[in-house]
């Protein structure tokens, strides 16, 4: 079907419509659920939801989308409270006692749905649309009711905003601050279970859970601030829901639900592949870079101290001419082919510059500002070793390890005394950025350096 026509059906307008409010509620209110570590909590109020739907059913006959409703919300009641029972009142855990309940409601729902097939006046015709949903079926009087329920939900959210982030990070300090963190906890139980409740006839018991937790889990890669997560989610799940709408339309007997959710899977493999800070491909650029930068450094300090034992053994008025590429890969302990990549990227950052000699090899030597970057570099890292050789000395002062630069962390006497050690030990960097030699090595066209 075109995408054009199919959008001019008014059945498609009120089921799109309904899937997008549901995506919306659903993906805000599961961002606290998520953070509360209770991502299990939609999947059991779903599962004990449908035995409430079984009961109306046998109760009335009737196959009136109202009364199942009111019937999953007072199933999802009690599922609730007998969660919220069995971990208080004894030794079993929260998560132990959702499985619980997600299995046992679940079970009993699935009796009760095979008793009404097998029975005289049953059908179970319509029934079974809640457990893998039926978003098609969604009439003007399902959406009105949806719009309802998710614009109060949605109008709590953002009411009771700043209470329901200290329930999710902090509900000690709410108690402490006189907030009822108990009523608050309970609040939030129960707009999950309606948020999940309106979501039955559209995607169905088995995965409306999916429909809370992945917009929120896919808001998470993008941002750390709760109330940015929180309208993220929002979007994501309004767009999974118009997504996953318009993709089954364009094919028959594809179920609108199940797309729904693979819609908002998709949208959580986009956000684990390239979001800006936690995606994988983020993550891989930042450790090739960071490699790449400690190869650098490595043989730069390799080519430093190998400058240094080259000036400690000349003769004053002697030459030197630079160091070789092979004798830098035995000093850095890299392989020849890496030391190479290096030096390349280094004559880019105009950190060094090659010599031709009279044999035609080449020899490396540092450019005046690439001499005064390795000194830092060099002084740097001698000094963290003598931190780490003499850390009992400064166990007094916060040292950042995760730093890189030791020196701004340090009094003007502590680094003073870390340079006399260093001076003491024989340590001190000898090819200052002062050094005139190297200068001259750099702007000699022999490439000859006196000492």
């Amino acid at each position: 079907m075109n995408l054009l026509l199919a959008l001019q059906d008014p059945n498609t307008q009120w089921v799109l419509m309904g899937c997008i409010l549901l995506g919306t509620s659903s993906g805000i209110l599961g961002c606290f659920a998520f953070l509360r570590g209770r991502s299990l909590v939609g999947d059991a109020l779903a599962h004990a939801a449908l035995p409430g739907v079984c009961m109306i059913f046998l109760l009335t006959g009737s196959k009136s989308i109202g009364l199942f409703l009111i019937g999953a919300g007072v199933a999802g009641l009690l599922a609730s409270y007998s969660i919220t029972a069995i971990s208080r009142y004894s030794r079993i855990k929260e998560d132990t006692s959702l499985a619980i309940v997600l299995s046992v409601f679940f079970g009993i729902g699935i009796v009760l749905l095979t008793f009404i097939q097998h029975s005289a006046s049953g059908n179970q015709s319509g029934l079974d649309k809640f457990l893998f949903g039926q978003a098609a079926s969604l009439v003007k009087s399902d959406v009105v009711t949806i719009m309802i329920v998710a614009s109060v939900l949605i109008g709590l959210t953002a009411i009771l905003f700043k209470e329901f982030t200290l329930l999710s990070f902090d509900p000690g300090f709410g108690r402490g601050l006189g907030y009822p963190m108990g009523l608050l906890d309970g609040l939030l139980m129960l707009m999950l279970l309606m948020s999940v409740v309106i979501g039955l006839q559209a995607v169905g018991v088995v995965l409306v859970a999916a429909m809370l937790i992945a917009p929120a889990v896919t808001a998470r890669y993008w941002t750390d601030k709760l109330s940015r997560m929180v309208v993220l989610s929002g979007v994501f799940g309004a767009l999974s829901g118009v997504l996953g709408t318009l993709i089954s339309t364009q094919q028959e007997n594809l179920p609108t639900g199940p797309t729904i959710v693979l819609s908002a899977t998709c949208f959580f493999v986009l956000s684990i592949l390239f979001s800006p800070r936690r995606g994988v491909l983020a993550r891989l650029f930042r450790f090739f870079k960071l490699r790449r930068k400690v190869l650098i450094e490595d043989v730069q300090q390799a080519l430093y101290e190998c400058l240094e034992e080259q000036a400690g053994s000349s003769r004053p008025g002697g030459v030197y001419l630079g160091i070789g590429s092979a004798e830098l890969a035995l000093k850095s302990g890299k392989s020849l082919s890496q030391v190479k990549s290096a030096l390349a990227e280094m004559v880019r950052q105009k950190i060094v510059a090659e010599r031709a000699k009279a044999d035609g090899s080449s020899t490396w030597t540092f450019t005046p500002d690439g001499l005064k970057n390795s000194y830092l570099l060099v002084l740097n890292q001698r000094l963290w070793d003598l931190y780490h050789m003499n850390q009992n000395e400064y166990h007094h002062v916060h040292i950042d390890q995760s730093q890189e630069e030791l020196a701004p962390q340090l009094t003007e006497e502590m680094l003073e005394k870390m340079l006399a050690q260093l001076e003491a030990y024989d340590l001190t960097p000898k090819l200052t950025e002062g050094t005139q030699a190297i200068s001259r090595l750099y702007a000699s066209e022999q490439g000859g350096l006196s000492l």
